[in-house]
């Protein structure tokens, strides 16, 4: 970790420009996107990286796993094509679990910058897709063969020439082909836009971006560094635990302080399942690495630097380090459990930076099929509630850890066959406490249509509810129904036109007794 000698007034002038660069590449993105899972649920992020592939910024509407995950891909597509290999007009591809954010549907796309021959940088963007083929997205696939299409390393344009036959191949292999290879192209747009943005930057300042960039991650490391070195040295342990499927899942993690070092072990978590619940290493360290910075440092805007003090670790063969090709296509399911697990670690020795469990992981529903002979795939989000802090009561229907937006009714009953008949706050899930969890929803619509539609979701805390900290209560579990019946929301269901589908989200836990 070295400084320069770079006063500071210019450097955060330069940073909140280097930023604002990325935000408006990000908004080229979604003003351009077909989907509503980028332009409504803002499942996407946007980066940019110096020329050996350190985060320099992200976009500030952003998936928070996203800012470590996308520059890890960018350094991977650098083992199939070397810095010396690339040109102006590539762009790079894949949406290979292992090597990007963990799951298939989230397409990353990476596009070298170049300032005359010199390679200055790398812009990149990844957002989840509308559909990616195979069997639909639900936790209870058993391979990630069965998920859909698997895109290698490949450069969808080299030169300035488009590799037809890659969209091609990805057109022919999913539901509605016309959103996904628009949100592509929309990706393609907004990593260009944020190339030429960041030409135009360095024409005008004619700083030296390695300069600049190398001194932003030396003080975010050293702010967190110091955050971190502020509280004793110690191991802290914890776990936290979900429904699952025969067995309940559970999550134990061991946080050890050393010095200004914090490492992270998961060791003695479930083993990976062959269900789709499983979460790759990149996951795995992207949200241990972002509930740590929401602890130690959360105020200093997103870089390398801000993670370099931090080590994550996890057994193969467990659920948070799978050995391939497992399922992974839901495993928000169980990521989404690392930062309470984490947090809860923590509260004996901060008990003011850390929130109860929401009552999440994140909710999410894939319908598809035809109606009027045409084919159709929606996906939407729900949250539950949000944990309660030591200040305040958590949130309504909050997304946390993601970042995702509840999607609007009219765009539901838009892009699918359906009617949404209530939409309301499930009063009092939230647990109780000093502090109370914040409350979940209600969320019923009517299938309509000339065809059956096929269901699948991503929903949790049927069974076990989310905890509370300190002696705050628990939050309510969640509900799926059919006409009013308990379904198991972890089948893909086949629901008739008439049926009525009601989902109720959990509460957050609560927070002091």
């Amino acid at each position: 970790m070295t400084m320069s000698n770079i006063d500071p007034v210019t450097l955060e002038i330069l940073w909140t420009r280097l930023v604002s660069l990325v935000d408006e590449a990000a908004a080229t993105l979604v003003r351009t996107s077909f989907s509503s899972i980028v332009r409504e649920s803002n499942d996407y992020a946007v980066v940019l990286l110096d020329r050996d592939c350190q985060l320099l910024a992200q976009s500030s509407q952003s998936i928070p796993s996203f800012i470590c995950t996308l520059p890890n891909t960018i350094r991977r597509f650098l083992d199939v094509f070397p810095r010396e290999t690339l040109r102006p007009g590539d762009v790079m591809i894949t949406n290979d679990p292992w090597l990007g954010t963990g799951h298939l549907p989230d397409i990353n796309v990476a596009m070298p910058i170049f300032r005359g021959e010199e390679l200055v940088g790398f812009s990149g963007t990844v957002a989840h897709a509308a559909d990616i083929g195979g069997r639909l997205r639900s936790p209870s696939t058993a391979e990630l063969f069965e998920e859909g299409l698997r895109i290698p390393r490949s450069k969808l344009i080299s030169n300035g020439s488009v590799n037809e036959t890659l969209v091609a191949i990805i057109r022919d292999n999913v539901r509605v082909p016309d959103q996904v290879i628009g949100d592509l192209w929309a990706q393609v747009a907004a990593n260009r836009m944020l190339g030429q943005r960041l030409l135009d930057t360095l024409e005008e300042t004619r700083c030296d971006l390695q300069v600049v960039g190398s001194e932003m991650q030396a003080r975010s490391e050293l702010a967190m560094r110091s955050a971190i070195e502020a509280v004793p040295d110690g191991v802290h342990e914890n776990e936290i635990s979900v429904d699952g499927f025969v067995e309940p899942v559970t999550i134990r993690c061991r946080v050890e302080i050393i010095g200004d070092r914090v490492n992270v072990d998961f060791a003695g978590s479930s083993p990976q399942l062959p269900r789709a619940i499983n979460v790759v290493p990149i996951y795995t360290f992207a949200y241990s690495a972002y509930t740590l910075k929401c602890v130690f440092s959360p105020t200093v805007p997103n870089n390398d630097g801000s993670f370099r003090a931090i080590k994550v670790s996890a057994p193969l063969g467990s659920i948070l380090n799978p050995r391939f090709p497992a399922a992974v296509s839901a495993r928000a399911m169980t990521g989404h459990l690392i930062p309470p697990a984490i947090m809860g670690a923590l509260v004996g020795i901060v008990p003011d930076k850390v929130c109860a469990a929401p009552g999440s992981p994140l909710w999410c529903v894939h319908l598809a099929g035809a109606n009027g002979g045409k084919r159709f795939a929606s996906t939407f989000f729900l949250n539950g509630g949000q944990g309660a802090t030591s200040q305040a009561d958590g949130l309504p229907t909050l997304s946390f850890p993601s970042n995702l937006s509840n999607t609007p009714i009219e765009v539901v009953e838009t892009q699918a066959p359906v009617r949404i008949l209530r939409r309301a706050l499930r009063g009092g899930t939230g647990g109780d406490g000093r502090h109370r969890g914040g409350d979940g929803q209600v969320f019923e619509m009517l299938m309509l249509g000339d065809e059956p539609i096929t269901a699948s979701f991503m929903a949790d805390r049927l069974k076990t509810p989310a905890p509370g900290l300190l002696g705050g209560g628990m939050g309510a579990v969640g509900r799926v129904l059919l006409d009013g019946a308990p379904i198991d929301p972890r089948e893909i269901q086949t629901i008739q036109p008439g049926a009525t589908l009601t989902l109720e989200t959990p509460g957050g836990g609560g927070f002091g007794a």
